[in-house]
């Protein structure tokens, strides 16, 4: 069934394209506003991993105790520097609050559905689209320096299994580097997803782009939305920073870790912050693995783009700061230079190599659950943001969901968990 409204999604990160996409597949008129460029959030420079397995939330019970000791470890994944941020400090108060079982369970079921239904879209997508934005099915490996991390790992999986039925394969010892050559003899093991896969952020983004121009919609990078229009319930319009005026029948702000800054217009309180995270991009690398990988004693991930070689991790919680400090990005290095072999033969010398330096924010909830609904101000405003370190993997799912609740259709899931008025009781 064809719908001939015409929508305006505020915001050009993968959440926005997604919910273009589908919008438009269902005949609306489609425009996307993106304040900079497409993908310029976090969703361009980020890892590209579809990672079905990446059910559990953060605030799993013990997150607590287990962030303070990483924090307390030089050049950990995770740092806050301390400084006056009242928000912020709400915001750990009721991620504290949402560290126990019962909220770890519903995260994860919620993260799930997403991430499930979000599988069966990728794979259906890339069997025709694949080649534009380098889908690769090899997996996800878990790569483990410690004996201990990796035997207490077998929990987890046997949960992940059970629970999820996410298929996980164990790798003990010089089997991992027997499983993926490029990394160094002696680790305590691996554990591989052979279900999750890998794409190229910026890829996938320019075929939907591409797509939605197909189908008629607009893509329109820089133009930033800084006015919202109001005709008692309904929103009418909204206003550029140029003062172009745009209306629609319906609107859809998918604005990432800057969706808190329409939130009290649209009537509701979004607890999302910026949680900022580095990349870097080696081209011509002199090792580029098959399977990308996270070395989970750093919590640093890599993944192959072609000849080149993404490295990229770390959550600072540092508010909205866009600079690259050099000791981060040499972390990163470090830690692919500790679990990588120097070099294999004929690769080019080190020096040819160029780098790409990049920063993001992904868009933190402290319940780890994304907003996905209608904001309660205006039945014909939408909200899907906060999707956290999932956004990539869940992005086709939330779009699907979010354009289903926009034109009244019945939601291919169940909308409850997501509701954008669960922090305002």
């Amino acid at each position: 069934m064809g719908h001939s409204s015409s929508q305006i999604v505020v915001g050009g990160g993968i959440v926005g394209c997604w919910t273009a996409w589908h919008l438009a597949k269902r005949g609306c008129q489609v425009t996307v506003l993106e304040r900079d460029q497409i993908g310029s959030g976090a969703s361009s420079g980020n890892c590209g991993f579809i990672c079905p397995g990446h059910v559990h939330p953060l605030c799993a019970p013990g997150a607590i105790s287990s962030g303070m000791r990483t924090m307390a470890r030089w050049g950990g994944a995770l740092s806050i520097p301390p400084r006056w941020d009242p928000t912020l400090w709400r915001w750990l108060v009721q991620f504290s609050r949402h560290c126990n079982q019962q909220d770890f369970v519903h995260a994860s079921r919620a993260r799930h559905a997403l991430l499930h239904s979000s599988r069966t879209q990728y794979r259906q997508f890339a069997s025709q689209h694949g080649s534009a934005f380098q889908w690769q099915f090899q997996g996800l490996l878990l790569v483990y320096q410690s004996k201990q991390d990796f035997e207490s790992y077998e929990r987890h999986a046997s949960e992940l299994a059970q629970d999820f039925d996410v298929e996980v394969d164990r790798y003990d010892g010089d089997e991992v580097s027997q499983l993926e050559p490029s990394l160094r003899d002696g680790l305590a093991g691996g554990w591989h997803f052979p279900n999750d896969a890998h794409l190229s952020p910026q890829g996938l983004l320019d075929e939907l782009c591409r797509q939605i121009e197909q189908m008629g919609g607009q893509i329109r990078p820089q133009t930033e939305i800084t006015k919202l229009e109001f005709n008692a319930s309904t929103l009418t319009a909204v206003q550029s920073a140029t003062g172009e005026r745009f209306s629609a029948d319906g609107f859809v702000f998918t604005t990432g870790a800057e969706a808190g800054y329409f939130a009290d217009q649209l009537g509701c309180r979004l607890p999302v912050i910026p949680g900022k995270g580095y990349s870097v991009t080696i081209d011509h690398a002199p090792v580029v693995p098959k399977i990308p990988m996270i070395f989970e004693s750093d919590h640093v991930a890599v993944t192959p783009l072609g000849s080149s070689l993404r490295i990229g991790s770390t959550m600072q919680l540092t508010g909205f700061s866009r600079s690259i400090p050099a000791k981060r990005i040499e972390l990163l290095k470090r830690s692919a230079r500790e679990h990588l072999k120097p070099s294999q033969s004929g690769s080019p010398p080190q020096q040819d190599c160029q780098e790409k330096r990049w920063s993001g924010w992904r868009p933190m909830m402290p319940d780890d659950i994304p907003c996905i609904g209608p904001a309660p101000r205006a039945g014909n405003a939408m909200i899907a943001a906060g999707n956290g370190m999932i956004g990539m993997a869940s992005g086709p799912a939330t779009g699907q969901l979010t354009c289903e609740l926009a034109l009244g259709l019945t939601p291919h899931l169940d909308p409850t968990p997501y509701r954008v008025d669960r922090f305002d009781r």
